[in-house]
Formats: C-alpha cells, structure tokens, sequence
C-alpha cells in the first residue's frame, strides 16, 4: 500500500467532475475539497485548531518559505510540519518551484497565474530579461535572492525533494518551473523541457514511502504544450498530479479539460493556486479534486468578506450600524457570535480581532462551497447548483 488511496465515489454525469475519497497517513479527505494556505505553517491569523473546526480537511505549507524560515531541519527535528504547528490533519507542501516565477518577472509587473485582460500590453519577452534580476534558472536548478535577507540560495529538484522529506507532509510535489502567461512560445517550450526533466530527477530522489508525491503538469496557455506535459508527467509513476503554471482567463476551463481527459482516472487531481469562486466551479466540472489557494485569507485581512450574493468590503460606512451576521444562516464562528458592525469597527480601529474573524468566515465560506459541490455531485445536482449559486454571486 502506498502513502495514499484514492477512489472515486460518484462521477459527475456529462463532464470530467468526481467525487472522491483521498485517504492519507494522516486522515481522509473527501473530495473536492478546498486547501487552506498555510504558508509558514500557520494560517495567517487563525489558529491550528480553527482551521479544523471551520471545517478544512487538510492545510498547506510551503517549501521555500519554511526552507528560509525556520529551516527544514527544524521541521525534521519537531516530528514534521504537523507536529510542529499542532496540526493533526493532512498535509501537503508545494515545492517551491513557484517562487522561481513569484520572486521574478511577476513582482515586477503584477502577474498571476491567471493572465486578465488589461495586462496583456506587457511585452511578452519581457520575462526573459527583468526575471533574471532575482532568480537565475540553469539546467541543474535555481539561483535565487532571499525576500528576508537577500542572501543567495539554491532549489534544484533533489533538494526541492530534500527539503519536503525533511518537512514531512502527506503529499509533495515535483520541483517544476512555474512561468509567466506572459512568456514566448519558444521559452515555454524549453521551460517545459527543463520542467519534465526535473519531474523525472524528482521522481528518481524521492524516498520517503510514507509521502506521496504529485507531478506537476506545466505548458502555460498552449493546448498543445500542455497535452504534451500531461503525456509525460502521465507517463511517470506519480502518486497523483498537479496542474500548475499560468493561463490566460478565457483559456483556462479548455486547457484543465483537456489535462484531465489525459491524467489518469484513478489518481487525484490538484490545481495549484486558484480560488476564485468561478474558477473553483470549472474546475470541479472539469475533474479537479483539490485546490490550493491563498486568496480568501489575504483579501479578509483586506477587509474583503466572501458572501453568496458576492464579494463586500466591510471597511464601508454602510456597515457601521448593521447588527447582524455578515450571512445570515452561515454556521461559521464569526456569524454565529459576530455582527457586521463588530467587524466593521474592528477593521477601522485597525485591531487585529478583525483579521481573524475575517479570515475565519472566508475560509468557512470557500471550504463549504466546495464541499457543496461535492455534494450536489453526488445527488445530481452540480450543473442546477452552479448556474442557481453563479446567478446569485455575480449579480450581487
């Protein structure tokens, strides 16, 4: 038996969307499920034991971070990133490939992983020349700046894989290059050439039988790149897979279809980054079984509070005497004790008690949702679910 199981409970008729079962050495979790972003093995604000009770069935931490700060020695020493942070649930670790693309090009410019629009006037070579600044990519691996101390540091895939077996979690992923949407074709292509070559140099380091380890899909905002990926990551005993890297908005459903239809069925999906609500539906229509994604915490500690008719800012002076939960009906600890005048103070006072509460209800809300398509899966009642919630959302 290997580190995790996974088994399909219903599928969703129509589409590439299942419900499934992903049983790890520290618990199941019932997919699709939302991750929670535990960057320095922490949720920004809230504690182990909140992150459990708004009901996340598993957290993730990250490489290159705890690799910085405190060290991954001091994971290993503590028992693992569970014990460390009194966590006692699954876990997962990305593999710091992500910064080569975060510490570079996109700081420069404001790049996610999702291309929008209005920032389609960026040069597209552009990447090559301002990325180079902070991060150095060779065959071998990556040169990089510390964001604390601008100390000079190096990932190659055998110490990506290193330094997650230190830290200890469930599931880890290959050391792969993350590249901006914005990146020629030609640089894909060769990106995604390296990219493969490191998953098989990940593969090959790996040792721990008691993690499981995903290979990470790359190819960018071509189909044809990224069927190529699928192909070859598929062809590599993984554990399971993740789909990384950056899309332009409008290609991103086709792209995570065409992936899926690739990857094979019996081993679980993980879309790297995203959790936009919309995003979060295509792809569970899609087949995707886990997402990551840091975007609920930080908007609330913004003041950015996800509701079903739609995002609100609470910083707003329409707030100010609103005696009541941010949602009515919502369960989570914030609308169960708190009204939207409370946070509402709390946020212009500035206290912190306001980035908690916040963060609390965002995540409960996000975690819910797509345990509610889980659900709503299982009944056949995704594609009513979907377009009834989005018509709401949207308008509000």
């Amino acid at each position: 038996m290997g580190a995790i199981t996974f088994s399909i409970e219903k599928r969703l008729k129509g589409a590439l969307g299942r419900a499934g079962i992903l049983t790890t050495p520290h618990g199941v979790v019932r997919t699709p499920a939302f991750v929670p972003v535990g960057t320095l093995a922490t949720v920004k604000s809230i504690t182990p034991e909140e992150v459990k009770a708004l009901g996340a069935q598993i957290v993730l931490a990250n490489t290159y971070h705890l690799y910085l700060q405190p060290g991954e020695a001091i994971m290993a020493k503590a028992g693992g990133v569970g014990k460390f942070m009194h966590y006692s649930g699954p876990t997962m670790t990305d593999s710091g490939g992500f910064q080569v693309f975060s510490l570079g090009f996109a700081r420069g410019h404001g790049i996610t992983k999702v291309l929008k629009e209005e920032k389609a006037h960026v040069q597209r070579d552009e990447a090559a020349s301002e990325h180079s600044k902070l991060v150095r990519v060779d065959e071998d691996g990556v040169t990089f700046l510390s964001h604390i101390d601008g100390s000079t540091h190096r990932f190659t895939p055998e110490r990506s894989i290193e330094m997650q077996e230190n830290i200890g979690a469930d599931i880890i992923f290959a050391f792969d290059e993350c590249t901006s949407p914005l990146l020629s074709r030609e640089k894909m292509e060769a990106s995604l050439a390296r990219t493969h070559r490191w998953a098989q140099r990940s593969f090959d380091a790996h040792t721990r039988k008691d993690q499981a380890l995903f290979g990470i899909v790359q190819g960018g905002r071509y189909p044809d790149l990224r069927k190529q990926s699928a192909e070859y990551i598929a062809s590599i005993d993984f554990d399971g897979f993740g789909i990384g890297g950056s899309f332009d908005k409008e290609d991103m459903t086709t792209i995570v279809g065409l992936v899926n239809k690739i990857l094979p069925e019996e081993k679980p999906r993980h879309m790297l980054g995203i959790g936009e609500i919309e995003d979060l539906f295509e792809g569970v229509e899609q087949g995707i079984d886990l997402f990551d994604c840091a975007h609920p915490t930080r908007i609330a500690r913004n003041g950015t509070i996800l509701t079903a008719h739609g995002k609100r800012d609470i910083l707003k002076a329409e707030h100010r005497e609103k005696f009541e939960p941010i949602e009515e009906g919502c369960g989570c600890y914030t609308c169960t004790n708190y009204t939207k005048a409370y946070l509402h103070h709390l946020f212009k006072a500035k206290e912190l008690l306001g980035y908690r509460l916040a963060t609390i209800h965002n995540l409960y809300f996000i975690v819910h949702l797509v345990d509610a398509m889980r659900a709503a899966i299982i009944d056949d009642s995704f594609f009513d679910f979907k377009k009834e919630f989005l018509a709401i959302y949207q308008a509000g």
